[in-house]
């Protein structure tokens, strides 16, 4: 398996797949709402993936960026087997993936500073705890953590927090977040309860992770995820999950099975 996350135009996320199924999502790309992928590799750092875009009939833009603006390079490919070649190698971090390929840095303008956040004490200390519940929870990406600390203590008459600050406070506790991550040792107890949850998928138990927003929400949703033939359903609702990462467990599963 390859130690990445992909997503698609059509909101598709694929993790940690295989050479094969790398290949099968870039070589069906191409018709419209489904041009093109990006792909970050685990853990996610700020400003580090691949991406690809192709229309039927045209090249490939294949383009990654390590780190800064500066960092920011493209190619224009023909060869479906190439840009395979290409994002397989940057996903397995191999000497050398890149040669080959006629890369050129694209020109991203100018950079701006971020400016600090203009807050109270307890505003930080309020943002910064809810953001980290959040991150710690395990189910949001970059992307979804910013768009909360920009709104989380917006008002009527007051948008303290821009996007570029929410950004960049999401991208230092991200980073904060890999390096406790880094010291973990062997199998943790989110992976076990994943891998309880996909075998339980597989015998014909509906299973959701962090399924809505809660129990009510979760009880009239659950129906239309499973097909007409499941044996059951499984569930905890992103409560759960919020109250797992503040430490107090994962307090309720709701469930139902079928006997017979």
């Amino acid at each position: 398996m390859l130690e990445i996350m992909v997503k698609t135009e059509n909101a598709e996320r694929h993790v940690r797949v295989s050479y094969e199924e790398l290949a099968v999502l870039v070589r069906r790309i191409g018709e419209d709402g489904d041009r093109f992928l990006v792909v970050h590799r685990i853990p996610d750092l700020p400003d580090v993936f691949a991406q690809v875009w192709h229309e039927s009939g045209g090249d490939y833009t294949l383009e990654y960026r390590d780190g800064g603006a500066d960092r920011h390079f493209q190619v224009m490919v023909d060869d479906v087997e190439a840009v395979i070649e290409a994002m397989t190698g940057w996903a397995r971090q191999g000497s050398g993936w890149s040669t080959g390929l006629d890369w050129s840095l694209l020109d991203m303008g100018p950079t701006h500073d971020v400016p600090a956040l203009d807050l109270s004490e307890d505003e930080c200390k309020a943002l910064e705890k809810r953001v980290r519940e959040t991150l710690v929870g395990g189910f949001a990406d970059r992307a979804e953590l910013a768009e909360l600390a920009e709104d989380y203590l917006v008002t009527v008459d007051r948008r303290p927090v821009s996007r570029e600050q929410a950004v960049a406070l999401v991208d230092r506790m991200w980073l904060e977040r890999v390096a406790e991550q880094a010291e973990w040792q062997g199998e943790t107890d989110p992976e076990r309860l994943t891998r309880a949850f996909s075998a339980l998928q597989e015998t014909g138990i509906t299973a959701r992770e962090n399924f809505t927003c809660c129990r009510s929400c979760g009880q009239s949703e659950i129906g239309g995820e499973g097909g007409a033939d499941a044996r059951g359903f499984v569930y905890f609702h992103s409560q759960c999950t919020d109250s797992a990462a503040a430490g107090h467990g994962l307090l309720r599963l709701n469930s139902w099975s079928r006997r017979g």
